[in-house]
């Protein structure tokens, strides 16, 4: 049956001959209010927009012509049903999707307030993200996989914590790539102690791992952000370790090197979504090549790819709608270097 199933909504954009990524996780509506810059007390009203990391990253690899797929669990309501045809019409395999009869599917709001800073309230008590179970993972998908993606909220309870770990696991095990994003979200989890010890206790597992800056100071406990901190969590399985800076670019650092990508001067209007362009673009170019990753010149390269997507992301609003084409990265570099 894997064989006929693993390239559902593939096959008609030329990516089949691409290896897949295969990414774990939730997706969720974010409601966005209709005014930028007010509390969630003070929006007047709300639009809906899909989300979720994983499942972002997935489509945005998809977007950018490669080849995704997408393993977590949705309610059977109308919103799950809603974010199934999110994925298919963008491309994405969701053969590895399940859904719960007895729970929602998540939904999270969001706003930025005029300080800048991101307000989020989480209904999810449970979701049906949390349920996923390791009896219902789709291994045949996860063993296809040349890359697989996670962020940490999959953690937080189980049965998807356990779930989490035996994908994690049988990834491994078929020759995936590890590529791990925490994508911390402290509202979610009971404490900040137990949110740093839970993303830390895979952490000697991935192989390519994303953090922001604010990220780094947390997980660090430290103020600062340079390459002692950064270098503080390295672990011998890991090949690459990343560190954005907004709009400062990232900087990266591998077993040999170290350096610094400068980030591509746009209008930001809403930063949803940036980091999760920023790892599916990366992806996506280390996918069916993994000796990228110890080549400078062919690094930076795919680095500057990346924060051209993670750019494009943030000059529209919500993160699926505002994910690039490789057409329209390539716009901006061209753009840039005239």
């Amino acid at each position: 049956m894997a064989e006929t199933t693993n390239n559902g909504g593939l096959s008609n954009n030329g990516a089949d001959s691409k290896g897949l990524v295969v990414s774990f996780g939730e997706m969720l509506i974010d409601f966005v209010p209709t005014v930028s810059g007010v509390s969630l007390a003070e929006a007047p009203g709300f639009l809906k927009a899909p989300g979720g990391a994983p499942a972002n990253v997935a489509i945005a690899v998809a977007r950018l012509g490669g080849k995704a797929a997408f393993v977590g669990k949705l309610g059977d309501d109308e919103f799950g049903l809603m974010l199934a045809g999110i994925l298919k019409k963008n491309g994405v395999s969701g053969d590895g999707l399940t859904f719960d009869q007895g729970a929602r599917t998540a939904l999270a709001f969001v706003t930025l307030k005029a300080d800048g800073e991101r307000e989020f309230m989480f209904y999810r008590n449970p979701s049906a993200d949390m349920l996923l179970t390791p009896d219902e993972l789709n291994l045949d998908l996860i063993r296809s996989a040349k890359v697989f993606h996670y962020g940490s909220i999959s953690l937080i309870v189980e049965p998807c914590r356990s779930a989490h770990l035996k994908a994690m696991e049988e990834a491994k095990k078929a020759g995936a790539l590890l590529s791990y994003d925490p994508n911390l979200r402290l509202p979610l989890w009971p404490s900040a102690k137990e949110a740093r010890e839970q993303i830390l206790s895979i952490w000697d597992k991935a192989e390519v791992i994303k953090i922001s800056d604010n990220e780094l100071e947390f997980l660090t406990e430290s103020n600062t952000v340079d390459d002692a901190t950064a270098m503080s969590l390295w672990h011998s399985n890991l090949k690459l370790l990343l560190v954005t800076l907004g709009d400062h670019g990232c900087r990266y650092y591998t077993k040999n090197f170290k350096g610094s990508v400068e980030a591509f001067k746009v209008n930001a209007v809403d930063t949803t979504g940036a980091g999760d362009s920023f790892v599916g673009a990366l992806l996506g170019k280390i996918v069916d090549d993994h000796s990228i990753i110890e080549d400078e010149p062919r690094l930076k390269e795919a680095l500057k790819f990346a924060n051209a997507c993670g750019a494009i992301t943030t000059t529209k609003k919500g993160a699926i709608p505002a994910l690039p084409t490789e057409a329209e990265a390539f716009e901006l570099i061209k753009k840039a270097s005239q």
